[in-house]
């Protein structure tokens, strides 16, 4: 198995670092015995032959004074405690022998001569061992400068083999990846590095062949012809009606379009190459675009004096599974605005012009079923009811087609004060009881008197209650309960709900319900424009509110908004 340049690094500097640590252990050690030995030379042996010397000093006047007695055996008690040597003990004990033999008769001749031949005997002892361990001394320092000088040897040659080589071992790769590389940059892609190890500078040798072989096969295919599709993309892109801005996959600017330049106020040549983030810092509207909102309101700006209508779009580039780029693009739909704006103007002014006329209805049936006017027959008065059914009919949904002209022409007019939110339940509960009561439906209110008052709309809100109210009772069953529920729902907020029991919403439609036009399917009432809750949700927005909705099918729903205390 090859190793790597990592391990063989770490392989030269490990056996520098072992024979460092093998030449401070044997110094260590070699450094210890010589202390130990020294020691021993200074003290054990030293001291003896000291207290032999006093001894003898004290001797001639061992008979003769008290104090010589009493030094001599302080030397000698000494010597007893200091024995280290074969023999010495015994020498030592008939020295105490003949010393308490002197004290009791007295210090003769001949016992003058036992007591110093004893103590020379043991000064001999002693000497003789002083001279070994000093020879001993003297041949560990010699065996010591030997191992060390060896071993420091062998550390020097191999550290500079180390030093000699290695910086050749790593920079002569590099010097050949470096020279292999400004061939390349020259456009030689025929350049080859071959390298024998098989270490990383071996991968990257490798890896350089293999980036030379693909830059030599595309050098010598048909490059025109990619330039050719090249600038035909450009054209097609550049005679877009849509302002197209292109990124890599590190979010750097690939290409923008003549439109691009024009929204944008950039030029390509000077963003191409630059990271997006750092030009959208002074380009207000580009921060707008890598925000990736596609589902921001379209945007109007100003373009050759007129206003203009775009939308953003963000499409991912990919390539074999994998993101390597993206393309961000302002659809123009001023077209299309335009003609949204003629139909909120139409819608408004059928619905306004609708108003007077079916008013007009309203009016006449009501005088047809006056009695004052003249009494109808049974089958006249079922006719009126329809007409007057029709109408009320005609003039609900002409008044959200109104109401929807306001929202989407943004003319929508909020009268914001402070409102008790028990006066909104009681106006929207009075508004629809006769139709509760027609089902008998139970309307159960929980309003408590110490709510905080809410910034609303009054009419507006009363407006979205009654149209949540006269929808859960279109979908209670006969005799049900509807519970109207007030509450403070925290964070300055108050939260107004509407809970029915009937068939509840499926799960999958549950997330279109505030969508215009849009009904669910088998809903009961077919005349309906799927307009009302969808005017419901931009009524409570406008008043910084939210609304929400939470349905079981076959359960029932619960309709909510909150607005701000």
């Amino acid at each position: 198995m090859a190793l790597t340049i990592k391990s063989k690094i770490a392989l030269g500097i490990g056996v520098l670092f072992a024979l460092l640590v093998t030449v401070s252990i044997v110094a260590i050690s070699f450094i210890n015995m010589l202390s130990f030995q020294t020691e021993n030379l200074l003290t054990a042996n030293y001291n003896t032959i000291m207290y032999c010397s006093e001894m003898s000093n004290y001797l001639p006047d061992l008979g003769k004074s008290a104090a010589a007695a009493d030094s001599f055996e302080r030397y000698l008690t000494s010597q007893e405690h200091n024995i280290t040597e074969p023999g010495e003990k015994e020498a030592t004990a008939q020295l105490r022998q003949y010393f308490e033999q002197a004290k009791k008769s007295g210090l003769d001749e001949p016992l003058f001569r036992d007591i110093t031949r004893t103590i020379y005997k043991i000064y001999l002892l002693n000497q003789n061992s002083l001279n070994a361990k000093n020879q001993a001394a003297l041949n560990t320092s010699s065996n010591a400068k030997v191992w060390l000088t060896c071993l420091a040897t062998l550390l020097v040659l191999i550290s500079f083999s180390f030093v000699v080589n290695f910086p050749g071992y790593i920079a002569n790769p590099i010097r050949m990846l470096t020279d292999g590389i400004k061939e390349i940059g020259q456009k030689n892609y025929e350049k080859r590095i071959h390298l024998e190890s098989r270490d990383e500078f071996g991968e990257v040798a490798e890896a350089f062949n293999q980036m030379a072989k693909r830059l030599y096969e595309y050098d010598h295919s048909n490059l025109s012809r990619l330039m050719f599709e090249k600038r035909r993309v450009e054209i097609i892109i550049n005679q877009m009606d849509d302002a197209v801005v292109g990124l890599d996959a590190d979010n750097k600017i690939l290409f923008i379009n003549h439109n691009a330049e024009k929204l944008f106020y950039l030029r390509e040549a000077e963003v191409i190459g630059k990271p997006a983030t750092e030009v959208a810092k002074a380009n207000d509207l580009l921060r707008v675009m890598l925000q990736k909102n596609n589902n921001m309101s379209p945007m109007k700006i100003i373009v050759d004096g007129k206003e203009n209508y775009f939308v953003p779009e963000h499409r991912q580039v990919s390539s074999d599974g994998a993101v390597i780029g993206e393309v961000m693009a302002l659809r123009n739909i001023t077209s299309f605005k335009e003609m949204d704006i003629s139909k909120t103007n139409l819608l408004a002014t059928i619905s306004h012009e609708l108003k007077t006329p079916i008013s007009s209805i309203k009016m006449s049936t009501k005088l047809l079923k006056d009695p004052r006017i003249g009494a109808i027959n049974n089958e006249q008065k079922e006719l009126v009811l329809h007409v007057e059914e029709d109408a009320n009919r005609l003039l609900k949904i002409t008044g959200e087609l109104l109401n929807l002209a306001q929202l989407e022409s943004g003319n929508i007019q909020l009268k914001l004060h402070k409102v008790n939110p028990k006066d909104i339940v009681e106006e929207s509960v009075s508004a629809v009881r006769v139709q509760a009561e027609q089902k008998n439906i139970n309307l159960v209110v929980q309003c408590p008197d110490t709510l905080p008052f809410v910034h609303a709309d009054a009419d507006k809100t009363s407006w979205v209650l009654v149209n949540f109210l006269t929808n859960a009772i279109k979908y209670s069953d006969d005799k049900s309960q509807i519970l109207i529920s007030v509450q403070d729902f925290g964070q300055k907020k108050v939260r107004f709900s509407v809970e029915d029991f009937g068939k509840g919403i499926e799960e999958k439609y549950i997330s279109r319900v505030f969508d215009r036009y849009f009904k669910a399917p088998g809903s009961i009432e077919k005349s309906s424009t799927g307009l009302g809750l969808a005017i419901c949700k931009e009524f409570i927005n406008a008043q910084g509110g939210e609304i929400t909705v939470k349905s079981e099918f076959g359960k029932g729903s619960t309709f909510s908004f909150s607005l701000p205390v």
